[in-house]
């Protein structure tokens, strides 16, 4: 059964038991070296930084998109509670171009092409990417990318939105009247035969499901006709109107609905 998302208090903040559903999976170790890739700030960097040696932080966007006045603003994935189903800020400037940095990390949050890190290869044991794969470019090139900075005995974590193998692309129509640019939601093979398909093993799969409140995810849309045609589609599945794919329910008086999201570890291949 789904169960509230209650925070946990950690040193430098709470945690929500989804992020520490995540941070589990990831297994930081006390020596990791770790890079986190993010559509604009996201909450790994501070989780991790407690649990490892050192964290660098990369706040990218893809050349094509940066600058951009058409795309929205970042979706946020921290909004409103989460019950977790057992069984982040504005765009980044214009990428960078690639340097070969011989230090190796750096230290510091920079602005990058997740496509064109600039770090050489195998600098990072830990390398991870939340919620961000697919705002960031071509997906299979990240892929690349994020396993080129990946050392050999590394491991690259990918925490991202799915569908069921037999699930239908229904959710993705209420995905995309939320944000026409939503680029589609991948089933859980699909993702995972981009990552060995980008060079990388995979190690570890963590599918499962969340409930979340509707209105803080609604916070988020293009605008508020968008918003209301959300509300109309949900609300009239659960009074036995059309399946969304999103399984609206009722919980406190609330209207919620759920999303699949998958934890990926993969090592890359020699």
């Amino acid at each position: 059964m789904p169960h509230p998302a209650t925070a946990i208090q950690e040193s430098g903040g709470a945690i929500a038991p989804h992020l520490r559903r995540l941070l589990e999976f990831v297994e930081p170790r006390p020596g990791d070296v770790c890079l986190d890739v993010a559509r604009g700030h996201g909450p790994m960097p501070a989780a991790l930084r407690p649990r490892v040696r050192h964290v660098t932080a990369v706040e990218a966007l893809p050349a094509s998109t940066a600058g951009s006045g058409n795309r929205m603003a970042t979706v946020t994935f921290g909004t409103g509670p989460v019950r977790i189903a057992d069984g982040d800020p504005p765009p980044a400037p214009a990428p960078v171009e690639r340097p070969t940095i011989a230090g190796g990390p750096d230290g510091t949050r920079v602005r990058a092409d997740a496509a064109a890190l600039p770090y050489r290869d195998n600098a990072f044991s830990l390398v991870t990417a939340r919620f961000s794969l697919y705002n960031l470019g071509d997906p299979q090139d990240v892929l690349r990318e994020l396993l080129r900075v990946c050392a050999p005995a590394g491991r690259l974590v990918i925490a991202d939105l799915v569908r069921g193998n037999l699930a239908g692309p229904d959710r993705d129509r209420i995905e995309r009247l939320r944000d026409p640019d939503h680029p589609g939601t991948p089933s859980i093979a699909r993702l995972t035969e981009m990552v060995t398909s980008a060079g990388g093993s995979i190690r570890r799969l963590d599918v499962f499901t969340v409930e979340r409140p509707v209105e803080p995810w609604l916070d988020g849309a293009r605008d508020g006709a968008a918003a209301d045609r959300i509300r109309e589609a949900l609300t009239a599945e659960v009074d036995g109107g059309p399946r969304t794919g999103a399984k609206p329910r009722i919980i406190g008086g609330e209207l919620w609905f759920t999303q699949s999201w998958a934890h990926v570890a993969a090592e890359p291949i020699p």
